[in-house]
């Protein structure tokens, strides 16, 4: 026993990994206890299995109009058709499983460029000081008041239209947010004593960045994360109902865009704005449990209340 606890002592690498292994492990306990939390992960485990699954669940023929010259269109939701069918005679809950792959993985990288430009830009604002941390902090402004739905929307109207297109054009507009809330937790994270330790000892700008800055904000990076996937689904949404997003591909805005071009909420198609409206806000309220949740355990001050 001796020996293991000297071996431990020997590399600190390794106590690192198990100090980690050890946090997470008690991570996942206190997330398994929240109740809301485990609501909304098997939610969106459910929408993320019937996203990968879609060319099984709904083999691709079925979203070919001209092999359903047949179908009744319009038919109301009904045992032969169970979320009725649009104006091509689709069904719609077969859009509605393809529309999951493009809604989430515009989600979850528009995100993942939101949260990574937003942590490089926040904790470079709260590090350094005088006119550089000034300067990010002007841009971080300007963004923040900037509004981020306009900005996408002139950014996926000159360039190409794509799904890449609506992932750029969120990602680039919706990071402020983030970069103002890891600057804060920089600011806190510098003020503690072992920064100030680092810098005796002659560590450089990347070494308590990497080492230091990095995993104290990495918790409440993860905890906004999971809040903007819903925010970015919103989003891509929106740029879909207006007629910006991909028209070759299914997506959940792109049924709710075909519905209005139709009038189907004054025609008494209610079927054809209701089930991807609700859809929409199911997976949001998801993420947003999932976010809530994960907030809770990470950040002590909410964990107390």
């Amino acid at each position: 026993m001796s020996a293991q606890i000297a071996t431990i002592a020997r590399s600190p690498r390794r106590l690192a990994w198990m100090r980690r292994r050890k946090a997470l492990g008690s991570f996942c306990r206190q997330f398994s206890h929240n109740r809301t939390g485990m609501a909304g992960l098997i939610l969106l485990m459910l929408v993320i299995l019937i996203a990968v699954f879609a060319p099984v669940i709904a083999p691709a023929w079925m979203l070919d109009a001209t092999k359903l010259i047949d179908a009744p269109r319009f038919a109301p939701p009904s045992w032969e058709h169970p979320l009725g069918t649009d104006h091509l005679g689709r069904e719609i809950w077969v859009r509605m499983v393809w529309g999951a792959q493009v809604s989430l993985v515009v989600g979850f990288a528009a995100t993942a460029v939101s949260m990574l430009i937003g942590t490089i830009v926040g904790i470079a604002a709260g590090h350094f000081t005088g006119w550089t941390g000034g300067l990010l902090m002007r841009i971080i402004d300007f963004f923040l008041v900037l509004p981020s739905l306009i900005l996408a929307i002139v950014l996926s109207s000159v360039l190409q239209r794509g799904v890449w297109t609506i992932v750029i054009a969120i990602g680039l507009t919706s990071w402020a947010g983030t970069a103002r809330v890891v600057r804060s937790q920089t600011l806190s994270v510098e003020a503690r004593d072992y920064i100030e330790r680092s810098r005796v000892l002659g560590a450089g700008h990347w070494h308590i960045i990497v080492k230091h800055l990095l995993p104290g904000v990495l918790p409440l990076v993860l905890a906004n994360t999971t809040l903007t996937v819903g925010s970015a689904i919103i989003a891509e949404s929106t740029l879909s109902f207006l007629g910006l997003g991909d028209t070759t591909m299914q997506s959940w805005g792109a049924v709710l865009k075909n519905s209005m071009d139709y009038s189907a909420a004054t025609a008494g198609y209610w079927w054809y704005v209701l089930v991807p409206g609700i859809a929409i806000v199911l997976v949001v309220l998801a993420f947003t449990l999932v976010g809530r949740a994960v907030e809770n355990i990470v950040n002590p001050t909410l964990r107390s209340r």
